[in-house]
C-alpha cells in the first residue's frame, strides 16, 4: 500500500485508475437503470454482468495498491487498520 503525505503525494496512475474506475461503475448504474425497465434484454444483462466482474477486478487491483474504497464490510483491510490513512477515495 502507498503512504501519502507531502513529501509522498499521490501519483499520477491513483487519478488514472480512479477515474476508470468511476468511469465503468457509472456504467453499471446506466445498465441497472435500463434493466430495470427491460428485465427481458439477454445482451444487456451480458454486458451487466461482464462489466460488474470487471469492476470488481478493478476495485481489487486499486486496493491492492492504495488501499479500501468501501467501507461497511465491502473492502477487507491490511493490518493496521487502514482507514484511518488519507486520502480517502472521496476526499481526492
Amino acid at each position: 500500500m502507498i503512504t501519502v503525505s507531502r513529501q509522498n503525494p499521490l501519483p499520477p496512475e491513483y487519478y488514472d485508475e480512479l477515474h476508470a474506475l468511476q468511469a465503468i461503475d457509472f456504467t453499471l448504474v446506466e445498465l441497472n437503470l435500463y434493466l430495470d425497465t427491460h428485465p427481458d434484454d439477454l445482451e444487456t444483462l451480458k454486458q451487466f454482468n461482464s462489466t460488474a466482474l470487471k469492476s470488481r477486478e478493478m476495485t481489487e487491483a486499486f486496493e491492492k495498491k492504495y488501499g479500501p474504497l468501501q467501507n461497511f464490510g465491502h473492502s477487507f483491510s491490511a493490518y493496521p487498520w487502514q482507514w484511518k490513512e488519507a486520502p480517502w477515495p472521496w476526499q481526492v
